[in-house]
C-alpha cells in the first residue's frame, strides 16, 4: 500500500472517530451531558444563517468551552433536522492534518460520506484554525468556491485571527468572542440564579435594572470561589480541576499560550522572561504600572516590554485599561497604565486562591468586575488618576467615557467593605471628580449593603460587588445579542 492511501485511510478514520454523529446520529454523550454556556443562543443563530455567504470565526482563550460550543451547535443542527452526515468536525491541531489544505480535508470528509462537496447542504467547522498557515485566504477561498456550505471555524489566538480575518476576509468572514465565563453565566451554570432577584433602580434622572440578592452570604461565597476557580467552564463543573486548578489552568492554559502560542505566532525567542513578566502582571493585577517601572522590576527593556504586553493581550490574557485626568482628558504622554487579568481565576492559578480578608481583595474585586466589561472590547472604559499637588491627588476605578464628546457618562468606585455606606462623605476623589465633571450619580460597591445615599449635591449609589459583577455580566451579554441584531 503507498504511503498517500495509507495516509489517507488513517485521515479518513480519524475524520469518523471525530465525527461519531455519522453513524450514531447524535454527539457524544461527554459533550451532551455538559450545560451549554449562554452565548450558545447568540452563536447558534449566526451558524444557522445560510442565506449570506459568511463563514462564523469563533475567536477566544483558551479552555473557555469553544470545542465544546461547537458539539453544541452541531447537536442543536441535528436537533432542528439538519441531517447527521451533513455536519463535519474537523479539529486542525490533530497531528495527522499536519500541512494537508482545509480543502482537501473537506473533499476527503465529503468522498466519505458519499456526499456531494458543491451540490448538498453541509455544515464545516474547523476547530484551532490559527495553527495552519494562510488559514484565511484559504478559508475565503473554500467561502466563495462552496456556495452550499456553511463554514465555521475556531481559533485561540483572538487578536491574531481578528486580525487576519479583517485583513483577508472582508466581507466573507463574521467574528464571534467568546470570553471567559462571565459571574453572570457562572450563577446560572451552578444553578444559584433563584438567590437573585430583579429590580429598578430609579432616582430623578436615573433608572437602571439591577439585582439584589435574598441570600448575601451565599452569594459572596461564590462570588470568591468565581475569583479563584470560575473563569473556566470545565472547573466549574469537575471537582478533580477544582482541587487541582494549578494543574489546569497553569500548565493547560498559560504554559501553553506563554511556552506554544506566542511564540509559535509571534517568534518570541525569550519565552523565559515573558513569562516572568506575565507572573509579575499577575500578582499585581489592578495596579498601576508604566513601562520604566515594569522594566526595573522585571529587567525587561522598555520596547521589547510593549511587545510582550501587545503579545499577552493578544492571547487574551491581559487587557491594558487607559488613564484619564480629573477632568476626563486622556493624557497626552501615557505614562501610567492599569493592568488587569482578563480572568481572576489566573492568579489563583499561579500562586494561591485569596479568601475575603486577604490583602489583595480589593485588587482582585476589581479585577474581577473589569472582567465582566472586558468582553465587549469597549474603548471607552478608562480609570481617572490625577496628582496635581501633595492634596490635589486621587483616583476612581472605573470611568465610562462618551468618545465623542470626551465627557464621562458615569463612574464606579470598587470597595470590598461596607463602611462607605455609613461615611459616605469620606469617598472624597470620587466625589470630587463627581463634582468637576457635574455627574449627579455614581455607583458604589460594598460587601453587603445597598441603597442611595444623598449628600449635598449628589446621589452615590450603592450595590453589592457580587451583584454588580452579576448585572454588567447580564448586560455583556446582552450587548453582545443586539449586535449581532438578535
Amino acid at each position: 500500500m503507498e504511503y498517500t492511501e495509507l495516509l489517507e485511510r488513517q485521515i479518513i478514520g480519524r475524520l469518523k472517530v471525530d465525527n461519531p454523529w455519522w453513524t450514531e446520529g447524535v454527539t457524544s454523550e461527554y459533550y451532551r451531558q455538559m450545560s451549554p454556556r449562554l452565548y450558545l443562543n447568540i452563536f447558534y443563530p449566526l451558524v444557522q444563517d445560510t442565506a449570506i455567504r459568511r463563514a462564523t470565526i469563533l475567536m477566544g482563550p483558551r479552555r473557555v468551552g469553544k470545542t465544546v460550543m461547537m458539539y453544541h451547535t452541531i447537536q442543536r443542527l441535528i436537533d432542528d433536522g439538519v441531517p447527521a452526515q451533513n455536519i463535519i468536525y474537523i479539529s486542525v491541531e490533530t497531528p495527522i492534518y499536519n500541512k494537508i489544505l482545509l480543502e482537501q480535508l473537506y473533499y476527503l470528509a465529503c468522498q466519505t460520506l458519499g456526499k456531494s462537496s458543491t451540490k448538498d447542504q453541509m455544515y464545516v467547522f474547523y476547530d484551532e484554525i490559527q495553527y495552519l498557515k494562510d488559514w484565511e485566504v484559504e478559508l475565503k477561498s473554500m467561502v466563495d468556491t462552496y456556495r452550499n456550505v456553511k463554514f465555521i471555524a475556531s481559533g485561540s489566538a483572538a487578536a491574531k485571527i481578528k486580525k487576519r480575518s479583517n485583513e483577508s476576509g472582508a466581507g466573507r468572514f463574521t467574528d464571534f468572542n467568546l470570553p471567559p465565563l462571565t459571574f453572570y453565566e457562572y450563577i446560572h451554570l451552578r444553578k444559584y440564579s433563584q438567590i437573585m432577584i430583579p429590580y429598578e433602580l430609579e432616582t430623578s434622572d436615573y433608572k437602571a435594572k439591577v439585582y439584589k440578592s435574598f441570600d448575601m452570604r451565599t452569594l459572596n461565597k461564590l462570588f470568591i470561589d468565581y475569583i479563584n476557580y470560575g473563569g473556566y467552564p470545565e472547573v466549574v463543573f469537575s471537582q478533580t480541576v477544582r482541587e487541582n486548578p494549578e494543574q489546569f489552568i497553569r500548565h493547560d492554559i498559560i504554559d501553553k499560550v506563554l511556552l506554544r502560542d506566542l511564540p509559535s505566532l509571534y517568534g518570541i525567542t525569550d519565552v523565559q522572561e515573558l513569562n516572568s513578566l506575565f507572573t509579575m502582571i499577575a500578582y499585581h493585577s489592578g495596579d498601576q504600572f508604566s513601562y520604566e517601572s515594569l522594566s526595573k522590576e522585571s529587567g525587561v527593556k522598555k520596547e521589547t516590554l510593549k511587545k510582550y504586553i501587545n503579545y499577552l493581550e493578544a492571547a487574551f490574557l491581559i487587557k491594558v485599561i487607559r488613564r484619564t485626568d480629573d477632568t476626563a482628558k486622556r493624557y497626552v504622554r501615557e505614562t501610567q497604565f492599569k493592568i488587569y487579568l482578563t480572568n481572576p481565576s489566573l492568579r489563583c492559578a499561579l500562586f494561591q486562591p485569596i479568601s475575603e480578608t486577604d490583602d489583595i481583595i480589593g485588587n482582585m474585586v476589581e479585577t474581577a468586575i473589569f472582567a465582566q466589561w472586558i468582553p465587549r472590547q469597549s474603548t471607552d472604559i478608562h480609570y481617572a488618576n490625577w496628582r496635581i499637588n501633595a492634596k490635589k491627588q486621587g483616583e476612581v476605578d472605573i470611568v465610562g467615557l462618551n468618545i465623542a464628546k470626551q465627557k464621562p457618562n458615569w463612574a464606579v468606585e470598587v470597595k470590598w467593605t461596607d463602611r462607605y455606606y455609613d461615611r459616605p462623605g469620606e469617598l472624597e476623589s470620587l466625589l470630587c471628580f463627581m463634582e468637576i465633571n457635574n455627574l449627579a450619580n455614581a455607583i458604589v460597591t460594598s460587601i453587603n449593603n445597598e441603597g442611595i445615599k444623598e449628600l449635598e449635591k449628589v446621589k452615590l449609589i450603592f450595590i453589592p460587588a457580587a451583584c454588580y459583577a452579576y448585572v454588567v455580566g447580564e448586560n455583556t451579554i446582552r450587548q453582545t445579542r443586539e449586535s449581532y441584531g438578535l
